[in-house]
């Protein structure tokens, strides 16, 4: 259902971290599928795929994110043993005007992959609600790298102090999952663990 050839043939960029965009990592005619069996929820927050009511092309995507193909090639990709790495998988449905703040991830996460599932719209035309790459934790206008959350694209990075990003306000329905290979220390089993205990908690929605 993926595209690894594209993913494979688009050299990582270096500014303002080490990263790599792919459009249309998720081809459009899988996209238009996926899209249809995913929630069409207003409600903000990550969910675990497994807490969610999906169609069966977007399970089957789920499956595929986290599987060894996507692994092999993110590794290579950065130059990463990730083989033992645990993985980890969200979705978020919507945005609220609380999100967005610049930030950095969890030092438990290694490696962080976002794919977009969003049609264009005028509001991500104007660049609400697109994912900047900044070159400093205070200034959002200070930008390298500016990424669409849409069209199945996909963004990957290893996860750093410095790998600062955040968007513009932007309320409303904005779909993409996130997938993060774990560090094995204590903090990222008790990251784990919240996780297994939210799909627990807020399945079936």
């Amino acid at each position: 259902m993926l595209d690894y050839a594209a993913l494979d043939a688009t050299p990582p960029a270096t500014q303002p971290f080490l990263h790599v965009v792919v459009p249309d990592f998720l081809p459009p005619e899988a996209l238009a599928r996926v899209y249809e069996g995913l929630p069409q929820l207003d409600r903000g927050g990550s969910f675990p795929p497994q807490a969610l009511k999906l169609g069966p092309e977007a399970r089957n995507m789920m499956r595929e994110l986290e599987g060894p193909q996507l692994r092999h090639a993110i590794a290579a990709k950065f130059g990463l043993a990730l083989d033992d790495a645990p993985s980890m998988l969200t979705v978020r449905l919507a945005t609220r005007a609380k999100d967005g703040q610049i930030h950095t991830d969890s030092l438990a996460k290694r490696v962080t992959a976002l794919l977009y599932l969003n049609p264009p719209n005028s509001a991500f035309d104007q660049q609400d609600g697109c994912l900047r790459l900044l070159r400093s934790a205070t200034d959002l206008e200070d930008y390298a790298v500016e990424v669409p959350p849409t069209s199945g694209t996909l963004l990957v990075f290893p996860n750093g102090p410095a790998s600062w990003h955040g968007h513009r306000t932007y309320v409303g329905k904005r779909h993409s999952v996130q997938l993060n290979y774990m560090t094995n220390d204590a903090k990222a089993r008790a990251e784990l663990r919240r996780h297994k205990l939210s799909a627990f908690v807020k399945r079936f929605l």
